[in-house]
Formats: structure tokens, sequence, C-alpha cells
């Protein structure tokens, strides 16, 4: 299930009708009150979410989609008319796992749903052949039940948190910059100032922590330049 939150009603239904067509299930919703009564009903696999709404805004509905239990870990991605690396980095920075810029193609935002529910295992039709685990001392992870383990331990990891932690698994002791790492797992190339990397840092240390006593330390920091993962 898909919701997807604008108050344009022209975008909102265009958009509707094609993910519908596509075989996803997909609901509209002009603000923030009727989306966050739907969410109390059914919690949806993916949230499409301007920024500019009538009312409570896009970026406060997302600090509460992030702040709630039982949807912190549904992947939003965030459309809006704002198109700057500035405003693309603040919703990362708070959250969101993809940004897509208006005026935007209809197959491209089907695309990108596909994309993000398939990470979530849950797209139509869609089919991972990386299926093989990988396992760097107390962690290991599968790609394809987009599961996560330290000392045997599951994590509760959010889509990027997981896609972070793979990528340095996927290359234990090298060191990734900051800017690589936001490339490779945000698909972005930003060059001014953005916690988004360190804070996803942090709360992977945390989680990792929490399960295996310890083992945050893991995730190295290589000061003045970004991350490893202890080999």
């Amino acid at each position: 299930m898909i919701y997807y939150v604008e108050d344009d009603t022209n975008i909102r239904d265009m958009a509707i009708y094609a993910l519908s067509s596509q075989g996803f299930e997909a609901r509209g919703f002009i603000d923030g009150t009727s989306f966050r009564r739907a969410c109390l009903e059914e919690v949806p696999d993916l949230v499409l979410l301007d920024i500019m709404l009538p009312g409570e805004d896009g970026i406060s509905i997302l600090s509460w989609i992030r702040g709630s239990s039982p949807m912190r870990n549904v992947p939003v991605m965030m459309l809006t008319a704002k198109g700057t690396e500035h405003d693309k980095v603040t919703g990362l920075d708070l959250g969101a796992d993809d940004y897509l810029a208006k005026p935007f193609g209809i197959m491209e935002l089907v695309s990108r749903c596909r994309a993000l529910l398939r990470r979530a295992s849950i797209a139509p039709g869609s089919v991972d052949e990386h299926d093989e685990a990988i396992v760097v001392g107390p962690l290991r992870i599968s790609a394809k039940d987009h599961r996560a383990f330290a000392g045997g331990v599951e994590l509760a990891l959010t889509r990027k948190e997981f896609d972070l932690l793979r990528k340095l698994m996927e290359d234990p002791g090298r060191a990734f910059s900051r800017s690589q790492l936001l490339e490779d797992v945000w698909d972005i190339a930003f060059a001014g100032e953005t916690r988004t990397v360190d804070t996803h840092v942090q709360t992977l240390r945390r989680k990792i922590n929490d399960a295996c006593a310890g083992s945050g330390s893991v995730i190295e920091t290589v000061r003045g330049f970004g991350y490893r993962l202890a080999g």
C-alpha cells in the first residue's frame, strides 16, 4: 500500500492512477490530518510526501512518521517543487529515503517506488538475485530478505541504515569518505555541510551495541574523512 500526501488534485490523481495501473495499491490524501487518520487504520508500505501542504507541512509529517513506533521504518519519498541540493539534504537529514523534484515524470516516480519497495522485498513481481549473506565479525546481513544481525540478534534497521551497513560490510577495512557514502547510499552529490551520514552511523552503532555489547565500535571513525568497518 502506497500513501501519497499531495494537495494538488491533478498531480495526486495522476500519480495514483499510474501506480494502480502498475499493480500497486495506492491512496491519496490532501493533508496531514487525513493521512494520519489513515495510518492509524492501516500502516502503508511506502509514503510519498509533498513538502508544501495546507496546514501541517511535509517536514512536520516526516518528523511524525520517524517518531511513530508503527511508522518509523516505513520508507518515505519527498516529492516537492523545491529542487535545490540544500532542500534535498534537509529532507534526507530528517529521515527521508528518496527525493524527487517537481515536475517529475510519472514513469520515473513508478520506477523509484518500485526500487524503494524492492529493498523492503514487497514490490509486485520483484526478484532480488543477491541472496548471499555477508558476514564480518559479529555482523551478518542478508540482501535477499533485507535482514541484519549482530551477535545473532536481529537489528531493526531503516532502509538507509541497512544500505549504509551493507556498503561498509561489502569492503571491510576500507575507509569511505562522507561524501562518497552520501553519493553511494543516498544517491546525491553534495559539497556543503550535512549530518546525514554521521547521524545514521551513530544510530547504527547504538543499535549494534544494544544487540551485542561492545560491537558498536566495529564502525570506526576515520578522523577528518569518514568511516570504515573494522576488518
